[in-house]
């Protein structure tokens, strides 16, 4: 259902950069490349993420409450990455951890521009 989710930031080449790099080990890219907007993600016909400058020009900044989140297959892979981010200079939001017993684990992070991201795992 879910064809791609687009967060702003402030620095495009930058933050491409940090997903690019953090997101590799689970296969993701840059798939697309514009002038104010980048598509990450392992193909075109899987779920994406989008990074941009914001169309108005205004300041990019984070809702509250808005938050996307990553599954990338299992809670060892939650916790690599989640360990990547806070090493590419992302800062934790919530240890990676089980949440609901043995439903949900989650780790959340904000990333270089505050966004909310969170990796998780259901089951």
């Amino acid at each position: 259902m879910l064809s791609y989710a687009t967060i702003g930031v402030s620095d495009l080449e930058k933050s491409e950069a940090f997903y690019n790099e953090l997101l590799a080990p689970i296969g993701a890219k840059t798939l697309i490349k514009m002038d104010r907007i980048i598509f990450i993600g392992k193909s075109m016909q899987e779920p994406m993420l989008a990074i941009c400058i914001p169309y108005n020009a205004q300041p990019q900044h984070c809702g509250n409450g808005n938050m996307v989140a990553i599954a990338p297959g299992s809670k060892e892979q939650c916790d690599e990455l989640y360990n990547k981010a806070i090493a590419l200079g992302a800062t934790c939001d919530g240890k990676p951890g089980q949440r609901i017993p043995n439903v949900f684990y989650g780790a959340y992070f904000r990333d270089l521009d505050g966004n909310k991201i969170a990796f998780n795992h259901f089951g």
